[in-house]
């Protein structure tokens, strides 16, 4: 994969995507929706629609296998499925309407035909999702009207009568607006069938304050089509004009924040912000300005899924930036109990929602009280759907599970962005967004190609970076003899995999490779202290650390003084020349204290005695060696800012917080290995300092104790106003993740087999990303009416049961003109058999 490639789709996506992030760009194009658009006939030319680029949208956006939308064809995944199942009825219904598109209603039908079993049959414990009852039906019925004839498999004869019926016990069951419904009946009002009387009033009494029905655009045309209520119409000649594409959303926003809010996300979440540095700051620098101005409350209950969607990805990304900003610019939900309790009555169709909130609660920082409650209840609910089961299994995709098992399984802190990137690539449902009539809504900059393939390439790109620099690094290793001691861990490849999986930049290749060559060090080092060397061999290999001098040494620990005088010597070089600044002695400064403290540990263990904690930490947390790793790196990423303000003396706060969790999370998994060595551990000294503690006791504080100095840690990694600059805050945090990662839940650094999936999806296998099928050029004009196309009735009937609904008034048609007599006519009374073949 070559640069020059990935800078065209660069440039593209800046003169193409970036200047235009408009509300209208924001959501993927509904081919349901868009369908119902086309469906409404111009009130000057009757028998032409009044949306005609909504049904040239319909007619250039088929795909080859027959259907609209974004069903999966291959592995068949059943939440789109049967929404492409009901988008192709509706959409070979509007074709059929204006008497176009005869070869494509004859494709759609194939698709039907041979696909139907397998789309109606994949439902768990023969359970329909709710709104494929209420939809299907009512579709079938719409087609019929228009002469065409769904004909299904005969296969399926049970499943369609079982959707039949269950729209009828759903009709007899629920209120028109069911509070126990979070889309209730009226949103789906193009599918209810004639017999189902809505007065015109009900209907009005129930639109929004922006002219739509339930934010519908289906249903707010056929709220049109039934009342021509000019409110409605300015809606949908609104949503209509502002869609570039001519395909409109499964809902309408008038929100462009919310559209350079997740152009900035799906940037950071893809890795590509080092292409777009300057484009992501400047969106950030103006969300900011509109934060400070303060927002208008939420006007309707149907607005709060985008609100606080918008507001937990706002306070994510400019808290994640540095900007100063409250918990409570999203956590207003819980002081609003109508709100609250709205959530958690509908927590399914919340989960995208929920999901954010409880990332957004990663960032929380100390005495953020607000923010610990957001997570509680984030989570409790989160936990539900992935471990309890849901009351709708229709409403979670398989993707969207997975990503908030994820979510919940790895703590935020264990992360390495690399591997988080290709995540981000690979999941369908990375980001969906709210829950719509149907499904999740999903952003058009999701699956934008150019975006797409532009991550792809540049991950598949880092990978071939990544794979010379461990080349290297291995060279190193052997050449400097590391590698070959015998006794110690051989962790060559697993130094260099989380360092690069951490520092991912491709201008960070030096600090990529010195600090792997760094850790390959600490880590023989670490282990001749512990295991190999006898205590004169110690003692002469820290004083010559100290003198920085080899004389007097041989066998392992000349091995170890030469590889780590090599290194030093290559760090110097490169400092040198990037900066201009002389490192040797803060070097050999920061290698010699670390020396000193594994001696010190080594004669602790030799001799039996225990320190306090206190005095165990004092030292431990230079033997942990994170400091050791970091400091240097930052001269090398950081070249312009002084070296005394890079590496003070004392160090920086940020800097002994890394070092002092970094110990801690050490030693939490470790005990137990280090107890057995006669090696000191705070946990087990903890125990020794409170003889009536358990080890739970003991490793309950600890973590405790882990968490508080997280949220002050990442205070000054994400505080501005903090001495060092960005790029060593970063390093920091990245520093901390990759221990947080080798010892979360276990000592991962010591197996030979826990990493090596991980560092295959890092450094060898290519990502697999879902396959986006291109949208077909749209024409200026409708073409000639090709011949109509009728569709064969075949044997095998199943009667459409009518019912009378006596809770809504019926209404009779009085004078008025257009849309309402039309309404009329498209749903005349039938009484028709289903086909089945």
């Amino acid at each position: 994969m070559d640069s020059q490639s990935i800078q065209s789709l660069v440039n593209a996506i800046k003169r193409e995507i970036l200047p235009n992030l408009g509300s209208h760009s924001f959501l993927s194009s509904s081919p349901y929706d868009t369908a119902w658009l086309a469906m409404i006939p111009d009130p000057r030319q009757h028998d032409h629609p009044m949306f005609e680029k909504c049904l040239n949208w319909v007619l250039h956006n088929q795909k080859e296998e027959g259907f609209w939308g974004d069903y999966d064809y291959e592995e068949h995944e059943t939440f789109d499925g049967l929404e492409c199942l009901a988008s192709a009825i509706v959409c070979m219904t509007v074709l059929k309407k204006w008497h176009v598109g005869s070869p494509l209603i004859e494709k759609g039908l194939k698709f039907i035909h041979e696909n139907a079993e397998l789309l109606l049959s994949r439902n768990k414990h023969g359970k329909f999702p709710r709104w494929i009852a209420i939809i299907l039906p009512g579709l079938v019925d719409l087609a019929h009207v228009v002469g065409l004839e769904i004909i299904f498999p005969q296969s399926t004869e049970h499943a369609i009568a079982d959707l039949f019926s269950n729209r009828q016990r759903i009709l007899e069951r629920e209120e028109l607006v069911d509070k126990n419904q979070y889309y209730p009946l009226l949103s789906y009002l193009e599918a209810l069938p004639r017999t189902y009387k809505i007065s015109h009033e009900t209907i009005l009494k129930h639109m929004d304050g922006d002219g739509s029905l339930f934010q519908s655009p289906s249903a707010t045309s056929s709220a049109y089509l039934a009342t021509g209520n000019e409110e409605c119409l300015a809606y949908l000649q609104s949503l209509a004009s502002n869609c570039a594409s001519n395909g409109v959303p499964s809902v309408y926003l008038v929100d462009e924040d919310l559209t350079k809010l997740s152009m900035a996300y799906q940037l950071v979440k893809l890795g590509l912000t080092e292409f777009f540095d300057r484009e992501k700051d400047e969106i950030l620098a103006q969300i900011y300005r509109n934060y400070k101005h303060g927002k208008p409350s939420t006007k309707s209950i149907h607005s709060i899924a985008a609100e606080l969607y918008k507001d937990c990805l706002e306070f994510w990304l400019l808290r994640m930036h540095g900007y100063s900003v409250s918990p409570s610019s999203f956590c207003w939900f819980l002081e609003r109990e109508e709100v609250r309790d709205h959530i958690e009555k509908h927590y399914e169709y919340f989960s995208s929602v929920l999901l954010n909130v409880y990332r957004a609660s990663n960032l929380m920082l100390p005495d953020e009280h607000q923010l610990e409650k957001a997570r509680t209840f984030s989570k409790t609910f989160l936990e539900k759907i992935v471990y309890g089961g849901t009351r709708d299994e229709s409403i979670i995709s398989p993707s969207h599970c997975r990503m908030i098992e994820h979510e919940l399984g790895l703590p935020w802190m264990t992360r390495l962005d690399h591997l988080e990137h290709r995540l981000w690539l690979e999941e369908k449902d990375a980001c969906v967004l709210w829950m719509g009539k149907f499904s999740c809504h999903r952003s058009s900059l999701v699956h934008n190609q150019d975006i797409m393939q532009l991550a792809v390439q540049n991950f598949v790109l880092r990978q071939s970076v990544y794979r010379m620099e461990l080349d290297v690094v291995k060279e190193w290793s052997e050449t400097t003899g590391l590698s070959k001691m015998g006794f110690s861990r051989e962790k060559t490849t697993y130094s260099y995999f989380a360092v690069a999986s951490s520092v991912y930049l491709p201008c960070n290749s030096d600090v990529r490779v010195l600090v792997a060559k760094s850790a390959i060090i600490v880590t023989v080092a670490d282990d001749f202290f512990d295991m190999e060397g006898s205590l004169e061999d110690l003692e002469k290999l820290t004083d010559a650390v100290q003198r920085w001098e080899c004389e007097g040494l041989s066998g392992h620990a000349k091995t170890i003084f030469e590889a780590l005088n090599d290194l030093v010597a290559d760090f110097r070089v490169k400092n040198f020349k990037q900066s201009g600044k002389d490192i040797k002695k803060n070097l050999q400064h920061i290698w010699g204290e670390t020396f000193h403290s594994w001696l010190t540990e080594a004669k602790w263990s030799r001799s039996g005695g225990a320190p306090s904690t206190h005095e165990y930490l004092d030292v431990g947390m230079t033997s942990v060696a994170a400091h050791t790793l970091v400091l240097p790196s930052t001269c090398l990423a950081s070249p312009t800012t002084p070296l005394q303000q890079l590496w003070s003396n004392p160090y920086q706060p940020i800097t002994k917080l890394l070092m002092v969790i970094a110990r801690m999370l050490n030693d939490v998994p470790g005990y137990l290995k280090e107890e057995k060595q006669g090696k000191l551990n705070f946990v087990l000294l903890y125990l020794k300092e409170n003889p009536d503690a358990s080890v739970e006791d003991s490793i309950k504080f600890v973590q405790l104790l882990l968490d508080q100095l997280k949220k002050e840690f990442l205070q000054h990694v994400l505080d501005e106003l903090c001495e060092l600059p960005k790029p060593s805050r970063q390093l920091h945090l990245w520093c901390l993740k990759v221990f947080h990662m080798f010892y979360n839940s276990s000592n991962r650094y010591d197996s030979d087999t826990d990493m090596l999936h991980d560092i295959q999806k890092a450094l060898m296998v290519p990502p697999r990303v879902p396959k986006l099928k291109p949208l077909r050029p749209l024409p200026e004009q409708l073409g000639p009416k090709p011949q109509v196309f009728v569709t064969k009735s075949l044997s095998g009937q199943f009667g459409l049961e009518r019912f009378h609904r006596k809770s809504f008034i019926g209404y009779r048609m009085g004078s008025q003109i257009g849309p309402v007599n039309r309404w009329e006519k498209m749903y005349k009374s039938s009484s028709f058999k289903l086909c089945f073949a």
